[in-house]
């Protein structure tokens, strides 16, 4: 059975299905972000459209689609994953390098012909795309439209979209009820000379309002847009998900709802001279089409990534406490998974499948944080490897197995990555391990001023790194929402992303810190930790910020190469397991607790344990 032609067959077909629509709609080419109208990172399954119309399933990407050619621009993440993926698919692998994100848009300029039509959906494509789009294609008279989802032509069994009931994140975890909330992002919207303010971001939405939901996988976050006025706030959800009792909350705090389908015609109906603050960076394209003419604009980020990004000293406990719920699963797991192994099968999908039951036990726990990547060997060089069924590798014999993972919780989201021996590492893998783990210390010790841009701390965990002449293709750290998304900004700790103001970092803001070293065919290291950026003691230069590790678990010593770390990097690095052991032995007891006490032994200047 030819299992390559079974699985693509479909694509084929689908992409000669919109080649159909597109003849039919006059368009040269067709561009599929990797989108819904919320601009989402994870997309309900309603709004997957790339990966139904191409196969490739990985969290970014674009497609395009001309009459003979369709093109998948993906960055270095992806691209072992894209080549096995649209293998018989005819779509193109284009890689996207570094200061190139909007390749796929200079493409499209140079290869539509002058005088064409590119179409694309405007409800998943941010505004601030669409002007970089349409600068583009007008040297060359390409004209762009952006109101053709053929997608509802052609996907006739198309997923509905979602209906789960929406919750309220309870009064316990929260330090700010939404009234203060929306009075807060009033305020900081009449400072920008806004007296509306329109928002589709999921997570500023959930964060604002104090709700969670279930329409997003690993996300607890639900489908709906807000605009919020001077006196009002109203948020457009579907009928139905909403409960009475929280219905009748929500009115009592002087939130309207109306029906998804109308916010339309509510930004259709903004009164004359009304000044609109929209994100142009979270706001699609084709909603604001509606706003009349005679509304400003103010294009400016929504302040709610700024407020939620810097977490309440309430919040920060809750945290602390989920870190230990969190780190006491890992120890149950990996107490189970070196009993277990070679002495039953563990595969990459066990891994998965034992390391989510320990989080399950853990009081608090709600989903997971995002798909498990369990990596062994050559599977671990893949940063965004996902196992499945039909492929995925057994652990057994020699080598590294490296886990990201992370658990969804009433009091904070985690995420954390290790990577234990399987056997002995070998002198290479040692020597890899350490320089990954002397860049995340370095960065983790670090002191920096106040309002440095995030994207500036990125060398400091590099340097180690960059010194033996090997370097890494994503960026060092992400922020991290509170039982939120996992991925927020808007700071980020990566070379890749722009040094703007709104990177700055600032007291309360979470973070991952999560270098590595990738070689393919063959092994993957990246160790991660979340940090919380806190005040240092000022100086006669101004202030300062520093870290303060979040994550709890051990970071296993049998991988390290001892020569290559220095007194200050043993000095942390026994720190931290002593703050380790003491908070989680409280937590777990048995053979967990046993296994917490041998992983933390310090580590002396000689090398031994």
């Amino acid at each position: 059975m030819n299992l390559t032609k079974q699985a693509t067959t479909p694509v084929v077909e689908r992409i000669a299905q919109l080649r159909a629509a597109m003849q039919r709609a006059g368009l040269d080419a067709y561009l599929v972000p990797s989108a819904d109208p919320h601009l989402s990172e994870y997309p309900p399954m309603h709004w997957q459209s790339r990966a139904w119309l191409s196969g490739f399933t990985g969290s970014a990407g674009t497609l395009v689609v001309t009459a003979d050619f369709a093109g998948l621009w993906v960055d270095s993440r992806y691209w072992s994953q894209a080549d096995t993926q649209l293998a018989g698919s005819g779509i193109t692998l284009m890689k996207i390098v570094p200061g190139q994100a909007h390749a796929h848009f200079a493409w499209l300029a140079t290869q539509v012909p002058a005088g064409g039509v590119v179409g694309v959906d405007g409800l998943v494509l941010s505004v601030l795309a669409a002007s970089t789009l349409q600068s583009a294609l007008s040297a060359r008279k390409i004209m762009l439209r952006t109101d053709l989802d053929l997608f509802a032509e052609i996907w006739r069994d198309r997923p509905a979209l979602p209906t789960a009931e929406v919750f309220e994140h309870p009064a316990p975890y929260i330090s700010m009820t939404r009234t203060a909330k929306l009075a807060c992002v009033r305020t900081q919207s009449r400072a920008q000379g806004a007296d509306w303010h329109w928002l589709s971001t999921l997570d500023d939405i959930a964060w604002i309002f104090n709700l969670r939901g279930a329409d997003v996988s690993y996300n607890p976050v639900f489908v709906a847009y807000a605009l919020i006025g001077p006196s009002s706030a109203t948020l457009f959800i579907a009928p139905g998900k909403v409960p009475a009792a929280l219905k009748r909350a929500l009115l009592a705090d002087g939130v309207t709802l109306a029906p998804y389908e109308q916010a339309a015609a509510a930004l259709a109906c903004l009164p004359t001279g009304a000044k609109l603050l929209v994100d142009p960076r979270r706001s699609n394209y084709q909603m604001l089409k509606y706003v009349p003419a005679q509304v400003s604009l103010i294009e400016t980020i929504n302040p709610s990534t700024l407020l939620k990004s810097r977490k309440s000293e309430l919040e920060v406990a809750h945290i602390r406490a989920t870190m230990e719920q969190d780190g006491a699963a890992l120890c149950e797991f990996f107490a189970w998974f070196e009993q277990a192994l070679g002495h039953e099968e563990i595969t990459e999908l066990t891994v998965d499948e034992q390391l989510s039951a320990a989080r399950a036990r853990r009081p608090g726990f709600v989903t997971l944080s995002f798909s498990t990547i369990a990596g062994f060997n050559a599977n671990g060089a893949m940063p965004h490897y996902c196992a499945s069924t039909a492929a995925h590798a057994t652990i057994a014999g020699q080598g590294l197995l490296l886990i990201d993972s992370g658990g969804q919780y009433w009091g904070g989201t985690t995420d954390i990555t290790r990577v234990v021996p399987v056997g002995i590492p070998s002198a290479a893998q040692k020597h890899d391990f350490t320089l990954v783990l002397k860049g995340m210390i370095a960065l983790s010790a670090a002191r920096f001023p106040r309002f440095i841009r995030a994207p500036m701390l990125d060398a400091l965990a590099r340097a180690p790194i960059w010194a033996a002449g090997v370097d890494y293709g994503h960026g060092t750290g992400h922020g991290v929402g509170y039982f939120l998304n996992v991925h927020e900004g808007p700071h980020a700790i990566s070379h890749y992303a722009a040094a703007e103001p709104t990177t700055a970092m600032e007291a309360g803001m979470i973070t991952s810190i999560e270098p590595g070293i990738y070689r393919p065919e063959q092994w993957g290291i990246r160790i991660e930790n979340l940090v919380l950026t806190r005040s240092a003691p000022p100086t006669e230069f101004g202030e300062f910020l520093e870290f303060e590790t979040l994550t709890l678990c051990p970071i296993d010593t049998r991988c390290i190469e001892p020569s290559l770390l220095n007194a200050s990097d043993i000095t942390w690095l026994n720190d931290y397991h002593s703050m380790v052991h003491a908070r989680l032995a409280p937590h777990v007891s048995g053979a967990a607790r046993e296994w917490l006490k041998a992983r933390t032994c310090p580590l002396e200047l000689n090398g031994s344990s």
